[in-house]
């Protein structure tokens, strides 16, 4: 995961791929939260979620229905 002191460190989804038409959600390590942005407005505001939480959403996509199939 991203540093966890100073200026938050960005990680690009994996799922962003690479190329134009391809920018997606960045995701830092806040301590306590964990910011998201918009990659292609990186400067506009963030949604700020505490760690928990945003690790039981992140848990919750990968079992179904929200699998891939």
């Amino acid at each position: 995961m991203a540093q966890r002191t100073g200026t938050p460190q960005w990680q690009k989804s994996s799922f962003s791929g690479g190329g134009e038409g391809n920018d997606c959600v960045e995701i830092a390590d806040l301590r306590s939260h964990i910011a998201v942005r918009d990659s292609k407005a990186p400067t506009w505001a963030t949604l700020a979620f505490p760690t928990e939480a945003f690790t039981a959403f992140l848990e919750s996509l990968k079992s179904p229905p929200h699998a891939p199939r």
